[in-house]
């Protein structure tokens, strides 16, 4: 797979992040004791921009090339943790697993230090 293919795929991902969690800020809006959904929204939203910045500080050369992808699809991967199970809870009353909100919480601090990392590292070929 191409650089830039996996370039394209961040961003469609980001971008199914970010309408995602605007459906997320609505129902929060609208329902009562939705505090949950509230957070997943800021997840969602907050690391879709990152995404899209850890792609373009990829393709400028500031951020090496395979970090900065590590770090980007963590964010995805993170989010969709964190986001997911909170989302559950609110509608279902059950997580996807035990630790599933902590442990893509713990992927986003660990996402957002790579791409610290790949910034600092020297640029790849």
């Amino acid at each position: 797979m191409t650089r830039f293919s996996l370039f394209r795929i961040l961003v469609i991902l980001a971008g199914v992040m970010g309408a995602d969690g605007v459906i997320l800020a609505a129902a929060s809006a609208h329902q009562p004791d939705a505090a949950r959904l509230a957070s997943a929204s800021s997840m969602l939203l907050f690391h879709a921009a990152a995404i899209l910045g850890a792609v373009a500080l990829i393709e400028r050369g500031v951020a090496h090339l395979q970090i900065g992808l590590t770090a980007a699809f963590g964010f995805v991967i993170a989010a969709a943790l964190f986001a997911g199970d909170l989302t559950l809870r609110q509608y279902v009353g059950h997580g996807l697993f035990t630790m599933a909100a902590p442990t893509g919480g713990t992927l986003l601090i660990l996402s957002w230090l790579a791409l610290a990392v790949s910034a600092a590292w020297p640029r790849s070929a």
